[in-house]
């Protein structure tokens, strides 16, 4: 995408949605697992991805963050900012496709070992349990359990603001130990969509619950986040 068209489709993309109607979740058109599988493409220094990032529950406009990998080393990092060119926490990979410190959450999150960001076989039948630590940023002796089953679900084309990809539709499914004491059960679900033309997800959606301990009823449901890419490079 040509990013003279970035302030367009960024303007159009903050564009406020209808107030208080709940977002449709994604749906991409299946399609045959691509033969030969294509390549991801791998990281350079300047590649850049915008994103949209919505309230699925209400429809609203949460923001939008703009990503660019800053640096190629031991690790690789991507610098992150909002749409006023703020500061936003960095995401950092090692190698490429793992994530050790992953700002996509309410708090920015360090995990030792690192975790995979994408199927790391590019199959419809790929699935894999993985388990971690992490810390928050200023407590790194406070270590919980990060237990991620990522599965495929298929091949789809789907269209977002920045185009129509070719992607791997995937399914997280996240236990995870909370800091609150107060907080048990604590799940977290995504669905994601990789491109690997882009080397990263163009729609990510993103929800999770947890129950208090003691009490007895329905889980409590945490906001649920929808987000869009709207352009790249």
């Amino acid at each position: 995408m040509k990013l003279t068209r970035r302030t367009f489709i960024t303007a159009a993309a903050l564009a406020p949605a209808a107030c208080g109607v709940p977002l449709s979740y994604e749906r991409g058109t299946p399609i045959a697992q691509p033969n030969p599988l294509p390549l991801i493409r791998p990281p350079q220094l300047g590649q850049e991805w915008s994103y949209i990032k919505r309230n699925v529950f209400d429809g609203k406009n949460v923001g939008l963050v703009h990503e660019q990998i800053t640096s190629i080393g031991e690790t690789i990092v991507i610098g992150r900012t909002d749409a006023n060119g703020d500061r936003l926490p960095d995401e950092v990979q090692a190698p490429w496709g793992m994530v050790i410190t992953d700002p996509h959450w309410s708090r920015t999150l360090h995990f030792n070992p690192a975790i995979a960001l994408w199927p790391q076989a590019l199959s419809s039948t790929w699935n894999k349990q993985m388990e971690s630590k992490y810390t928050f940023a200023g407590y790194p002796k406070a270590m919980n359990d990060w237990q991620l089953y990522m599965s495929a679900h298929g091949w789809e084309q789907l269209t977002v603001p920045a185009g129509s990809f070719i992607t791997m539709c995937y399914h997280n499914l996240i236990h995870y130990q909370s800091d609150d004491d107060n907080k048990m059960a604590c799940i977290r679900k995504e669905t994601l969509w990789f491109a690997p033309s882009i080397g990263r997800w163009v729609a990510r959606e993103s929800s999770g619950s947890y129950q208090i301990r003691g009490e007895v009823g329905p889980a409590i449901l945490e906001d649920a986040y929808q987000w869009q890419l709207i352009s790249y490079k």
